[in-house]
């Protein structure tokens, strides 16, 4: 069931539609050869990603909300594993990236993921859809139920309109999307979408690893 927080109830029917859309993404990620799972809170995603992720494990992250709002990277810094962590005090960047590749479990969200099963990502740097594509032995993909779309064309209607101008925000670029609020296609020098990447059916069965929320989480 979609979890209902108090003050933001689903209505009944609405939330029997978004529980058949859940189902359905998820069947299709497993067609896809991806594992796929539903958490129904961030605790459960929490307690999932403890099973799928064995404690002494080498971890890295990309950037993402999500990760924070859900309680994963409060995990990954718990002590519990080796954590790649670029955010450290003292961390080089540069060097976390590419370390990531030889990582055991690389953690990251998706700013969109369809009903047919494919993860619909964009990168300014390209560290992160370069990491779940290939390297670490392991992608785990956290995301809300608000990241799935019906089909590809609706995936970049979604990171136009809300992701990537909500992003250019959070990151304070200097492009048009951070004032008006919706992509202008820009050649600004701060673009962050420059790297688009569809993940569909994988080569590499249950390589990824895909967490749906019955919860509202990143943008």
């Amino acid at each position: 069931m979609v979890y209902e927080k108090e003050g933001n109830r689903l209505d009944r029917n609405l939330m029997a539609v978004v529980e058949k859309r859940i189902d359905r993404t998820i069947g299709n990620l497993k067609n896809n050869k991806m594992d796929a799972y539903y958490a129904e809170t961030c605790a459960d995603a929490v307690a999932l990603v403890r099973q799928l992720c064995p404690a002494g494990q080498t971890v890295s992250c990309g950037g993402s909300v999500t990760l924070e709002e859900c309680g994963v990277k409060k995990l990954l810094r718990s002590g519990e594993y080796t954590f790649l962590d670029r955010e450290a005090k003292g961390a080089d960047p540069e060097d976390i990236y590419r370390r990531t590749f030889g990582c055991d479990t690389f953690f990251c969200s998706s700013n969109a993921i369809t009903e047919a099963g494919e993860l619909y990502n964009v990168d300014g740097r390209g560290n992160r859809v370069a990491a779940m594509i290939y390297g670490p032995k392991s992608v785990i993909v956290v995301a809300g139920y608000n990241k799935i779309v019906p089909d590809l064309e609706a995936a970049r209607a979604r990171l136009r309109d809300t992701a990537a101008p909500a992003n250019a925000i959070r990151l304070s670029t200097r492009t048009p999307c951070a004032v008006l609020g919706a992509c202008r296609d820009c050649h600004s020098d701060d673009r962050i979408c420059c790297n688009y990447v569809v993940m569909g059916q994988q080569l590499i069965k249950a390589r990824v690893k895909v967490i749906i929320v019955g919860e509202t989480l990143g943008f």
